[in-house]
């Protein structure tokens, strides 16, 4: 590894650009083989997905096996170990804690002379989880995706997550679902796992909503299956913005960096800093510190090609070009943090103090890690509970107030030419009038 293998650059320069928008290059390729996926799988069902598992890597399973039974699971417990357990338990606790403060209540509200407001909130009746898999294990993003589904009501909450060549499930990821109280769970990742949510099996029943982050096949099935089902965002590449200045320790800015490069090729990583010294020695850090990991050709990818170290003139300009990348997850390493967050208007995830690693919010600290990507933390949010919970607004009026407001009524409908719109109200008012003459006589 070049131990200049990230760039310093300042504001401007043309490789910023290249980091502000980021797109797969074969994404409409993609899209073609994702739709293909599709239609095999809403044509042939639990039959197409097996042969998309076997084709990439996830053994050759049957229609018989693609729910995980509850021997597995117990299995599962059998295999993780106790500090494993203490470790997940508290983090379900702490983000099932964060999560209940989200939770919206029905309200009605009773106004002048008999008008009745309100709405009904309920949650959905049905979800998918998507949790990534294969050879790799993530309780982490079970939690995430699930207890906000949860604590919102949702009944039933079905999980899918790519199994391994041999068409078994890492140990952790079943504990860390069964822990949150998932009722489902599904043998098959990809593109046919999305199907399958999207449309049903006879395996697979199918869903209202879909959430969680996967590879760009996962992200553009979601795309498409979108109007069938509900979804929560299209997730890309992880991304992680550190502001800092003189006051911080650059082994930290370094290490918080390489937590998000290690995650994909294609994460960003970037620090924002009025500090031509701690640039270098951060440039420095990484260096050194990235020698170290088991992750090490992946990181070298993600800092050569999608990351960088910006120069800027103040702090002021720092807070300007974050706000522009809108990252997915934002470091403020400055002293007084607090007195800075005012200037923060797009980001997923805010991380205060040279104490608060990203880690901390990726597992433990209650917040959920679900979070937009690509610049849409410009409009998007973290997955929380009103993600899982739909709302239904309420109407009462009495005659007394229809009469009062009626014409009004009429009025707009007339001239949006909804000639049945204004009827439906002035028949009503027309009986009302009748009404008041019976009672006058």
């Amino acid at each position: 590894m070049k131990s200049d293998i990230i760039r310093i650059v300042r504001p401007g320069d043309s490789f910023l650009n290249k980091i502000f928008i980021r797109k797969t290059s074969n994404q409409e390729e993609i899209a073609v083989q994702v739709a293909r996926i599709l239609a095999s799988v809403q044509a042939r069902g639990d039959e197409a997905v097996c042969e998309f598992n076997a084709g990439f890597g996830g053994g050759r399973l049957t229609p018989g096996e693609l729910k995980v039974t509850d021997d597995e699971v117990e299995a599962a417990y059998r295999s993780v170990d106790d500090n494993f357990l203490a470790a997940l338990r508290l983090a379900l606790d702490n983000i099932t804690a964060f999560h209940r403060k989200q939770l919206q209540h029905s309200w009605f509200e009773t106004g002048d002379r008999g008008v009745i407001l309100g709405q009904l909130v309920r949650p959905l009746r049905r979800v998918g989880i998507y949790v990534p898999g294969g050879k790799a294990s993530y309780p982490s993003s079970v939690l995430m995706n699930a207890v906000p589904a949860k604590v919102a009501g949702v009944q039933e909450i079905a999980m899918v997550t790519p199994p391994a060549g041999n068409g078994s499930i890492n140990p952790y990821t079943l504990v860390a679902a069964a822990e949150a109280g998932v009722n489902e769970i599904y043998k098959t990742g990809g593109a046919q796992a999305i199907a399958a949510l999207a449309y049903g099996t006879a395996v697979v029943p199918k869903v209202d909503k879909i959430t969680g982050p996967g590879n760009i096949y996962v992200t553009l099935a979601k795309q498409q299956v979108y109007g069938q089902v509900d979804i929560d965002m299209l997730a890309g590449p992880s991304e992680l913005l550190v502001i800092a200045d003189h006051t911080v320790n650059p082994s930290f800015v370094a290490a918080d960096l390489l937590s998000q490069a290690e995650h994909d090729e294609m994460a960003s990583v970037v620090l924002l800093t009025p500090c031509s010294e701690l640039a270098l020695k951060v440039q420095s850090e990484l260096f050194r510190q990235a020698a170290l990991l088991s992750r090490r050709e992946i990181i070298e990818h993600s800092l050569e090609n999608y990351s960088a170290i910006v120069v800027t003139e103040n702090l002021e300009q720092a807070f300007d070009l974050a706000n522009q990348f809108a990252p997915e997850h934002l470091e403020l390493m400055v002293s007084e943090p607090f007195r800075w967050l005012y200037k923060v208007e797009n980001a997923g995830a805010v991380f205060l103090g040279s104490h608060s690693p990203e880690p901390v919010g990726d597992y433990l600290a209650g917040p959920n890690h679900i979070l937009p990507t690509g610049g849409t933390a410009r409009f998007y949010s973290a997955l929380g509970v009103d993600a899982f919970i739909k709302k239904t607004s309420l109407i009462t009026y009495t005659p007394a107030v229809l009469d009062e407001v009626g014409d009004a009524i009429v009025k707009l409908a007339e001239v949006e030419g909804l000639t049945a719109h204004a009827n439906a109200v002035r028949v009503r008012l027309r009986n009302h009038e009748v009404e008041k003459e019976k009672e006058g006589c």
